[in-house]
């Protein structure tokens, strides 16, 4: 049986929402919700790497734990790494699922879907994908999007991760969740990587793995969460999660 644990990166600097894991909704920090959220999964222990104390300190108000890692991570793969190292040195723990600290609306049940690719052995790395159902999105550069080869699972084997409106042609766009769970010694691999040149060119980590080698699949979820980085998205988050 495998063990997993979740990690939430969070970092204080983000260039287009500053503070951004402490940004308010609705008298809660974000991060807090996403603390929240991730624990009602109840997959396992819920971890924030933060890398200010402000972070730390919000998430131990709320009764959960957080540690303090290095400011100069260049990923929040880089940073879950460094605090999974020192809170499970013994390795009780083989899944490692990396959660972005920015998807405050993010439903349990999907965070709980992001484990089933890894139900294939020859995954090593497992995410989300949801159909991109408006023109608007196809186009915007913001919407990561997942070329897949569809699998007998129903999952997608991840071909290919492009801000493009990818592949051409008529059939279903992919949007990309920020979301991993990673074999345990896949993430040790992974992090000793030199960033890679398709990586550098699209700005985006998991092509790292794909140039690689490693194989990533992606199971299907009805709509992606919301993810913020900027005071619309923002705005649009504290819509959602308005208390009724």
């Amino acid at each position: 049986m495998s063990q997993p644990i979740i990690l939430i990166p969070a970092r204080m600097g983000a260039s287009r929402l500053p503070g951004k894991p402490l940004a308010d909704i609705h008298g809660v920090p974000m991060i807090v919700h996403v603390w929240r959220r991730a624990k009602t999964a109840d997959l396992g222990p819920v971890l924030v790497a933060a890398d200010d104390p402000a972070i730390v300190a919000a998430i131990i108000a709320e009764g959960g734990e957080a540690l303090l890692t290095r400011a100069n991570h260049l990923s929040g793969s880089d940073r879950i790494h460094e605090a999974l190292e020192i809170y499970d040195s013994a390795r009780r723990f083989d899944i490692v699922i990396n959660l972005q600290g920015d998807l405050p609306a993010i439903a349990p049940e999907d965070i709980k879907k992001s484990l089933a690719p890894l139900s294939e052995e020859a995954a090593d790395i497992a995410t989300l994908v949801a159909e991109i159902r408006d023109d608007l999105s196809r186009g915007d550069p913001n919407i990561v999007k997942c070329v897949g080869s569809p699998l007998p699972s129903g999952h997608l084997r991840a071909l290919y991760f492009s801000r493009a409106p990818v592949p051409w042609g008529e059939g279903p766009l992919y949007h990309h969740a920020g979301i991993y769970a990673y074999r345990r010694e896949v993430l040790d691999r992974f992090i000793k990587l030199p960033p890679s040149p398709l990586e550098k060119r699209e700005k985006l980590e998991q092509l790292r793995a794909l140039e690689a080698g490693m194989r990533i699949d992606a199971a299907l979820i009805s709509d992606c969460p919301l993810g913020v980085d900027t005071p619309e998205t923002l705005e649009l988050a504290r819509d959602l999660l308005r208390p009724e």
